[in-house]
């Protein structure tokens, strides 16, 4: 019992320098992946924000939810349809994408939080004109329907909720200037929000345990070994998005972007709390 205690001790220990080091700082953190399905690890998750926000950390939480829109949509009888990746948004498909993002993940996400002890509010890009987005088009010049890319960012209302012990959430729904309402991609607003916030860190839960290249995973690594990677062959599927999403938002003044699996336990705390961390860190 006393060995475990000591244990326990030593791994406050470790962790001091780093929340030290981190105190007062905002760390962006995309919630994605199979986390977002399993309840235990949706639970950890939340009480691990809620432990940055009491040690001094500002985070700042991001979440798209494609496979929750998907399972609504086929329960309310739409089929989904996909070009380049990004699902073809009608006004019908938004009406339930927002649904899903700003209602039922949002409030769900908020709620466990705040059952943790924290102080979380959920918010989306229409909230204070957050961020507004125009309308995205295709590679193959197909319409997309509702969905859009951010073309500016309002901070006020992120760094009034920090100030005041508030834990922000923000599903990825948007406007347009037009005033119509937008989908984006997750990943891309939390890139976005890490930049206008001038950010320390930026963190993508995955489902992988990071970036791999010939089979090693690359704890760390620079800029130009990050541009390099872009074009291996090992570097396919979801990781390339994240992976140039990473290299843009430490070009625009973000410190360091993290790629992490959001399946391991505790995922975030190990990452920043300990010496060799668990994923891998694109630092400048």
């Amino acid at each position: 019992m006393l060995a475990k205690k000591i244990e326990q001790a030593e791994i406050l220990l470790e962790a001091l320098p780093y929340i030290q080091h981190f105190s007062g700082k905002i760390v962006v953190i995309k919630y994605g992946g199979s986390l977002m399905v399993n309840d235990d690890l949706k639970a950890q998750f939340a009480r691990d924000v809620v432990l940055l926000k009491v040690v001094g950390m500002h985070p700042v939480i991001v979440h798209g939810g494609g496979k929750e829109i998907s399972k609504w949509m086929t329960k309310l009888g739409k089929k989904s349809v996909f070009i380049d990746g990004l699902r073809v948004t009608d006004a019908e498909t938004m009406e339930i994408t927002e649904m899903v993002l700003s209602g039922k993940i949002t409030n769900d996400v908020v709620a466990l939080m705040n059952a943790a002890g924290g102080k979380a509010v959920g918010v989306s890009g229409k909230d204070a004109n957050l961020f507004l987005a125009q309308k995205r088009k295709s590679r193959k010049h197909r319409e997309l329907g509702f969905v859009g890319d951010i073309t500016s960012v309002d901070t006020t209302l992120l760094h009034t909720l920090n100030q005041h012990g508030y834990i922000p959430v923000i599903s990825s729904v948007g406007r347009s200037t037009a005033g119509e309402t937008l989908n984006m991609n997750a990943d891309h607003v939390a890139e976005a929000i890490a930049v206008a916030l001038e950010a320390m860190k930026l963190i993508f839960l995955t489902d992988v345990k990071g970036l791999k290249i010939d089979g090693e995973l690359k704890s760390t690594f620079d800029l130009a070994s990050a541009e390099s990677f872009l074009s291996h062959p090992d570097v396919q599927g979801g990781m390339k998005p994240k992976l140039s999403c990473a290299i843009d938002a430490i070009k625009q003044g973000v410190d360091e972007v993290h790629i992490i699996d959001g399946g391991v336990a505790h995922a975030v705390m190990l990452e920043l709390f300990t010496d060799t961390g668990i994923g891998s860190m694109l630092r400048k």
